[in-house]
């Protein structure tokens, strides 16, 4: 730390992904102006919702994610990443764990207005 008590100290993703093992439940990570950048880790299947305010970041860290669409779909990689446009419907799937990095603004819902039990707490940082 410095005097102004600010890190330089580099995020990891790795180190971050280590400290938690529950899935669907995105941490917060880093914040730019209104943005958080958060990672998660998923397995299965999500459920339909959107994001009627803002558009949605996904990148990939590890493993093979699966975006449906009601018309198509899109498949993502280690080191790929894919924006979902706000107010478009779509649903994560991953047949074996995906660790990942999204991108969206401060209070942003997992579940968007689709709610229910699937729905995470919000801006938890780790």
């Amino acid at each position: 730390m410095n005097v102004s008590g600010r890190s330089y100290a580099p995020i990891n993703f790795a180190d971050k992904l280590a400290k938690f093992a529950d899935q669907w439940q995105p941490r917060v990570i880093a914040e730019l102006n209104d943005y958080k950048f958060k990672i998660v880790r998923i397995e299965g299947d999500f459920l339909w919702h959107d994001h009627p305010e803002t558009d949605e970041a996904f990148i990939v860290l590890a493993g093979t994610l699966r975006i449906d669409f009601r018309d198509g779909s899109v498949t993502l990689g280690p080191g790929e990443m894919y924006v979902v446009p706000k107010g478009v419907e779509h649903k994560p799937f991953a047949a074996k764990e995906v660790k990942m990095l999204l991108v969206e603004p401060r209070g942003t819902a997992n579940t968007g207005q689709a709610g229910g039990e699937r729905t995470a707490a919000n801006d938890i940082w780790i």
